[in-house]
């Protein structure tokens, strides 16, 4: 990694995926820095209040102020206060996890949820990381929403996620790839099967404004509860959700600069 800032970005990200901490060591090896670079990196990133180590010669770990930074952000952008009760809707009625994700240039980034399962198995993955485009519902109807070359471009940027990493039938071919996004473009919403995660399904649609897609509305669940006939069921929901988030989305000062 060529720049300082650079390096501080990816200190961040490997310590946000380890909410145990990291020693300097591992820190350095896994991005492969020197040592005494490293732990001058988190000696400033803990001057800054970024980062803290929990005991002297121990584990770096995340102080809360970049999630601040992040809550803040999405609170002043009028997003959640848009989207959270049309979310809250659609999971009451689904009876699922509901998520909204928003495109911000190359990525798709989940904002806001609403878990709708009020017992049994409660599906509910991380939020705040980009989006795997290849092998998830809402990367699906993203990329749905363009020409076949802009969402391999895209793909290929991001690289095609394995099954080891995510569910038996992700897509590793840019021909299993394009028969997703193909079905999605064609139904207007995507619907995977054991793609993401084993045993779990999901669909999403697009939220459409004028310029392209701005966001993307998802339903996720088991896949002994959420079947494709259920999909189906819940499709027409699904999709009114997205053009209300859009009809909304002049309320929100992200959403209107996106559109």
């Amino acid at each position: 990694m060529s720049t300082l800032l650079e390096r501080s970005f990816k200190t961040l990200e490997q310590l946000a995926a380890h909410p145990e901490g990291m020693t300097v060591s591992a820190i350095a090896a896994t991005l492969d820095m020197p040592l005494s670079a490293t732990h001058r990196l988190l000696a400033e990133l803990c001057r800054c209040g970024y980062v803290r180590q929990v005991r002297e010669q121990g584990e770096y770990v995340l102080t809360i102020k970049l999630v601040s930074l992040g809550l803040s952000f999405l609170s002043a952008s009028g997003v959640v206060d848009v989207a959270q009760p049309l979310i809250d809707s659609l999971a009451e009625e689904c009876g699922e996890l509901v998520r909204l994700a928003v495109v911000d240039g190359d990525d798709l980034t989940f904002v806001a949820k609403a878990q709708g399962a009020r017992r049994g198995l409660r599906y509910d993955p991380d939020m705040g990381l980009s989006v795997p485009l290849s092998c998830s519902a809402a990367g699906h109807a993203w990329l749905s929403t363009m020409s076949d070359e802009e969402a391999l471009r895209l793909v290929a940027q991001q690289g095609f996620g394995q099954p080891k990493d995510y569910g038996p039938n992700a897509p590793t071919t840019v021909k299993a790839l394009l028969a997703y996004i193909q079905r999605a473009r064609k139904r207007g919403f995507s619907m995977i099967s054991e793609v993401f995660s084993p045993s779990m399904t999901a669909m999403a649609a697009p939220v459409l404004a004028p310029s392209g897609a701005i966001g993307v509305v998802t339903i996720a669940g088991p896949l002994v509860r959420l079947t494709e006939a259920r999909m189906e069921e819940l499709s027409e929901a699904l999709l009114a959700t997205a053009d209300e988030i859009r009809a909304a989305s002049g309320g929100s000062a992200m959403f209107k600069k996106r559109a």
